[in-house]
């Protein structure tokens, strides 16, 4: 979440509620957007020096604006410069899946699709965030920033479009009594 931050104040300075609202935006695939985890991420960057804040009154409510310092965008950019090295996908969910054999054949049906339903709205938001970047004019000192942003949304898009027909499958698969 550490990185998630400091990108994001790079682009722009925010307060917490901004930060929330634009991971919610499309990295929430990456991070979980919980007030908690934002706060506790900020409270490790402000004791580093990676992050600083000023204090203003807007419309007479108190907000606090980070910024991102030149130690931050130095760690930043030695982070995001480093080789991405292969990560576990943990899935709780898959669980679920695991040991469903325990649940009932209508219970499963129902929660499979109710799960492919959600995906699909996922798809969805992702497919216009993509949709969108086809549009998008940008000067050429910001073209590999946004460059890279559409492609991880890409990436997400094509993810979720894996797991609607894998899970779409199965469902038929349950329906057609294989299992």
């Amino acid at each position: 979440m550490d990185n998630i931050i400091l990108g994001l104040l790079l682009l722009s300075s925010r307060t917490i509620y901004q930060l929330r609202e634009r991971i919610d935006k499309g990295l929430n695939m990456m991070y979980s957007s919980s007030m908690g985890s934002i706060q506790a991420a900020i409270k490790k960057l402000l004791n580093c020096g990676y992050v600083q804040y000023e204090e203003v009154i807007e419309n007479g409510k108190y907000k606090k604006i980070y910024s991102i310092t030149d130690s931050g965008k130095q760690h930043f950019i030695e982070w995001v410069s480093m080789p991405m090295e292969i990560q576990s996908s943990k899935n709780p969910e898959l669980a679920k899946l695991y040991f469903m054999g325990f649940s009932t054949k209508e219970k499963r049906e129902a929660g499979l699709q109710e799960y492919v339903s959600k995906l699909k709205e996922q798809y969805d938001v992702l497919n216009a965030i993509c949709k969108e970047a086809e549009n998008v004019k940008v000067p050429d000192k910001n073209k590999d920033i946004l460059h890279y942003q559409f492609t991880a949304a890409r990436y997400g898009k094509d993810f979720m479009k894996f797991n609607i027909e894998w899970y779409q499958k199965l469902l038929d698969e349950m329906r057609g009594s294989k299992i």
